[in-house]
């Protein structure tokens, strides 16, 4: 769906473009200096060279013109003028498109301050991503989902609750709980409908799941917005939990929830 952008959009968004090519130096991105400069940067006819767009295409830009892109060439563009993470999103935002590597899945990469900052959480504490897996934990966390945090391997909230018949045990409610659970999964994924991981994982759950299937079908759509979560721990016996969830600034697909509890 075409997106319509108004004036200042556009001249943000050419603005924004002239502003990082003249801070991109020729030696930054391989290319000579080529003799004396009017202006810092790159020059508009080297970056089209580098990113296989016109130079008309960024004169016009520039000027603030009704013109577009595809998400690939701008993905080239953000990577030619070395965007950082926040100035990436900024540029897709502007240019009225989605990016196309967040369709690239997960990172493979936690930052160690991350997983800290997680275990001296004193509640339970993990961190999703946008498959729904659990990409760190704190020991509170691993004591209190047992079947799921505890052992080896996978440890996907979909398919623990859905799958592993500890988790009907261990979750109070447990068929309320899990609709809530798919309806808040179709809404975060909203925005990741061509990402073919994503739909491999909600076919194989709908396959292994009959009650995945059925709640999948329902098309239910909830935001992930937190509220009493409770448990029978097969040691601690009730358990009542108050849930809260944001998301990670540098890595948007990240959720942290943690689980402060309740006096039962």
């Amino acid at each position: 769906m075409a997106v319509t952008r108004s004036l200042e959009q556009r001249r943000a968004f050419g603005e924004f473009i002239r502003a990082q090519r003249e801070k991109v130096t020729p030696a930054a991105v391989g290319l000579p200096h080529g003799g004396r400069r009017r202006t810092p940067g790159l020059r508009r006819e080297e970056l089209a060279q580098l990113c296989g767009l016109s130079t008309t295409w960024f004169t016009w830009i520039e000027q603030g013109r009704d013109v577009s892109a595809s998400p690939q060439a701008l993905a080239r563009l953000a990577d030619a003028l070395k965007l950082g993470r926040a100035a990436r999103a900024y540029l897709f935002e502007l240019a009225g498109k989605r990016d196309p590597d967040r369709d690239r899945g997960e990172r493979d990469d936690m930052p160690a301050a991350v997983r800290a900052c997680i275990e001296a959480i004193a509640t339970p504490a993990y961190i999703l991503d946008r498959y729904w897996n659990a990409r760190a934990f704190n020991t509170a966390a691993a004591r209190l989902f047992v079947g799921w945090l505890d052992q080896p391997g996978e440890r996907n909230l979909l398919r623990f609750t859905f799958c592993h018949p500890t988790a009907k045990l261990l979750i109070c409610d447990w068929d309320s709980r899990g609709r809530r659970l798919a309806a808040e999964f179709r809404a975060a994924t909203s925005t990741h409908l061509d990402d073919v991981r994503l739909r491999e994982l909600v076919a194989a759950l709908r396959r292994d799941s009959v009650e995945f299937s059925q709640c999948w079908d329902h098309h239910g759509v909830l935001g992930r917005e937190g509220g009493e979560r409770t448990f029978n721990h097969p040691t601690e016996g009730f358990l009542r939990y108050q849930q809260v969830t944001f998301n990670l600034a540098s890595q948007p697909d990240l959720k942290l929830t943690m689980l402060v509890q309740q006096s039962a």
